[in-house]
């Protein structure tokens, strides 16, 4: 059972100023970004971490070298498949502007029909990002065995999409997830479904939460209440939690 943990990069001064960044070049972390990368990557210290992977934006790489600074060993390693959406012409533009965009509503309630002028359609989005997650989860877990836990950086909108569908939900649903600058969402990913473990965090040690599980007691526990599943099964009741592993 391998664990991602799902970073988007910190705040910028396009997110400060309310400006849809999108693929514009040079868009760094402000003050208050590097601040919380720096507070992202003390909260992962403590954790396992097998590969670092990110979006090639600047604000993305940035955030990676800063959870990489606290694990000198793990290199970082770019994926373009992790970038952001492509909004094509509302690229660099004011979202209070955006908004006025008959589009815009589409975007909020329709993501899947929703394609920008110019730019990316969401569905496409959606699907090269999980795609991307997929295929790098297969690479990582071969090289560093099923327990691997390892970070993909990356944006917002890409983030809520990929944990849409580690939820099971309709890309249209996408948009009631939250995804704040320099927050964590952790996703176990099994042979037989995803599992959320958490969404937008932005405090809190991190380390025991990406702790395998125990693997379930087999042999005499059999007829006797205790459980024997394949060790992905969902806990029936809500389970012990992490305080018991």
């Amino acid at each position: 059972m391998t664990t991602v943990v799902l970073v988007r990069h910190g705040r910028t001064s396009a997110n400060a100023s309310g400006v849809l960044a999108g693929r514009s070049p040079g868009v760094a972390l402000d003050e208050t970004g590097r601040e919380q990368a720096a507070a992202l990557a003390q909260r992962l210290t403590g954790a396992p971490l097998a590969a670092i992977v990110t979006s090639p934006m600047q604000r993305c790489r940035q955030t990676a070298a800063a959870v990489a600074e606290h694990h000198g060993a793990v290199p970082v390693t770019v994926e373009q498949g992790l970038t952001e959406c492509g909004y094509g012409d509302w690229t660099g533009r004011p979202l209070k502007e955006l908004a006025k965009d008959p589009l815009w509503r589409v975007v909020q309630t329709q993501p899947s029909a929703v394609r920008f002028p110019g730019g990316e359609s969401l569905i496409e989005m959606a699907s090269r990002a999980q795609q991307s997650i997929r295929d790098l989860d297969a690479a990582i877990a071969a090289e560093h065995g099923p327990d691997a836990v390892w970070v993909a950086v990356s944006h917002g909108d890409v983030i809520k999409a990929i944990v849409a569908e580690a939820l099971g939900s309709h890309l249209d649903s996408f948009q009631r997830v939250l995804i704040d600058p320099a927050s964590a969402s952790v996703v176990r990913l099994t042979a037989d479904r995803p599992y959320v473990a958490c969404v937008n965090t932005t405090a809190g040690d991190l380390a025991a939460m990406l702790t395998p599980p125990k693997k379930p007691r087999r042999g005499k526990g059999r007829g006797r209440g205790r459980a024997t599943g394949s060790g992905t099964d969902a806990p029936v009741g809500g389970g012990l939690g992490t305080q018991a592993r």
